[in-house]
């Protein structure tokens, strides 16, 4: 439970509303992107982020948002022990939990947008595994990036594994689709 009176709140925010702090904290483009590529893309450095975003960030507005996303506890950064001029960025507790939200605007994309197949289909899956799939993801990213111990029993390759097969399976079928 949150003990913040409304005045701490008004000094920071413009409201006590869960949805306009939400939004404060992540509502922006930029932000959902990086976090949706350290999520679905396992992207930990700087670079990785910067050269393999689809929607081309600019390395500014990448710095500025992991600044934001330190700050707000979404992301974590620790020195890269094989580079010392490098990085590694990892999801906290807190961003892991946003999974059940990408699911939900994934989903809600998929169903009112003009989407493409191959960027929608892990928006489908998760929306189809529902919360089950939701949990066992953040688990396999508590295990990636907290370094928390796989839960009990699990083989196998883990969600996000799973996703991007998916995603790789109709960038294949399309390729030969238009090879043919």
């Amino acid at each position: 439970m949150n003990l913040t009176s409304s005045d701490d709140i008004a000094a920071e925010h413009r409201s006590g509303c869960p949805i306009n702090l939400t939004v404060e904290v992540v509502g922006d483009k930029w932000s959902l992107i990086v976090v949706r590529d350290m999520m679905f893309g396992n992207r930990r450095h700087f670079r990785d982020l910067l050269t393999n975003s689809q929607e081309k960030i600019a390395s500014n507005i990448l710095a500025d948002r992991l600044r934001r996303l330190l700050a707000e506890g979404i992301i974590a950064k620790t020195d890269d022990p094989s580079h010392k001029q490098k990085a590694i960025y990892s999801l906290t507790e807190k961003g892991i939990e946003l999974v059940p939200v990408f699911a939900m605007i994934g989903a809600w994309g998929s169903k009112w947008l003009p989407v493409s197949e191959e960027l929608s289909i892990r928006a489908k899956l998760l929306a189809e595994g529902g919360p089950d799939l939701w949990d066992a993801f953040m688990d396999d990213l508590r295990v990636t990036h907290l370094g928390a111990p796989p839960p009990a029993g699990k083989t196998g390759p883990g969600v996000r594994e799973w996703l991007q097969a998916a995603y790789e399976e109709v960038v294949a079928r399309k390729r030969a689709a238009t090879a043919s």
